[in-house]
């Protein structure tokens, strides 16, 4: 049994199928031991947020320290995503890494 969550687990099983590459739990700040979810090609990052109906990380110190973690995504550079479970169960989560993945096309 995985000790991650079940929306990552989902994900996961929903990119193998896609054949999209990625590393799980991916330090992305080094040495500080913050990890992403997930990395995907280039600067790619994707957080399932959990404890979403529950209060989870979004109370206190807990929601302190993901604020801190995500401004730090976005100073150092990376693109991060950030889904709910439900997100992840609806399928809308692949298909906006599908949509962030796919090369962009010229619109001349």
């Amino acid at each position: 049994m995985s000790n991650k969550s079940a929306g990552e687990d989902e994900l996961a099983r929903q990119l193998d199928a896609l054949k999209i590459p990625y590393e799980r739990e991916f330090r992305f700040a080094p040495p500080r031991r913050w990890r992403a979810d997930f990395h995907l090609a280039g600067p790619w990052l994707v957080e399932v947020e959990g404890g979403v109906w529950t209060g989870g990380h979004r109370r206190g110190a807990e929601a302190n320290k993901d604020t801190e973690k995500h401004n730090a995504v976005v100073m150092l550079g990376w693109k991060c995503l950030r889904f709910t479970p439900y997100q992840v169960e609806t399928g809308e989560a692949i298909e906006v890494i599908e949509a962030a993945l796919a090369p962009e096309t010229d619109h001349e």
